[in-house]
């Protein structure tokens, strides 16, 4: 019987594209029978700010009903997956700051030894990969197992991404197509796959 693990997909998503990779990556994790946890990280920026921009508010209203990670959720997880919108080549600060909360947790040992991966979203598709890179430094710093897809698929082949998973909105015009999608839940299978070994060797142990 395989182990199956227990998968975090955490992110930040103002008008919904990174939230839609989200929900593929945690189908992916799922197909493979592993424990998933979908969630989003608060929201910082003012409530002026959101009702400003119909597309960032529709999706707020969208997902007012997603929990908010926790330091349980990442307490929790065999593997974490993080997501989020690209801002000059790194990380939106929403999602630092979730990450600045951790540091409890890395004093401790208690984030070392998991599966981590990332993926993003851009506008003009700059700064993609140095985004993911940006959080492999984090996953590097907490000691973590890191499970890029590299090229163990052909759909990475077609999305062109073997850091992570990265879609480019265009601005906001451009849906995440079905190549994106595929490659998230590629994503999703593979890091639920690679922390399902670490569990079971663990276990072995």
């Amino acid at each position: 019987m395989p182990h199956q693990a227990k998968v975090a997909v955490i992110h930040y998503s103002a008008t919904g594209h990174v939230h839609a990779l989200a929900e593929a990556v945690a189908e992916g994790a799922g197909k493979t029978g592993a424990e998933v946890r979908l969630r989003k990280v608060a929201e910082l920026a003012p409530e002026t700010a959101v009702a400003a921009n119909p597309a960032w508010a529709a999706h707020a209203r969208a997902t007012r009903d997603l929990a908010v990670a926790g330091l349980d959720d990442l307490e929790w997880a065999d593997a974490v997956v993080l997501g989020t919108a690209t801002r000059f080549g790194q990380m939106a600060s929403q999602l630092k700051q979730f990450v600045d909360t951790t540091g409890g947790l890395w004093f401790q040992g208690r984030l070392a030894d998991k599966v981590y991966a990332g993926f993003t979203s851009t506008g003009t598709g700059g700064g993609s990969e140095t985004t993911i890179v940006g959080l492999n430094n984090i996953f590097t710093h907490w000691g973590g197992i890191i499970a890029p897809p590299g090229y163990t698929d052909a759909v990475v082949f077609a999305h062109g991404n073997p850091y992570g998973v990265a879609h480019m909105d265009g601005g906001g015009e451009n849906p995440v197509g079905e190549v994106q999608l595929a490659g998230a839940r590629h994503l999703g299978e593979r890091v639920a796959q690679v922390a399902g070994w670490v569990v079971a060797g663990r276990a072995a142990a």
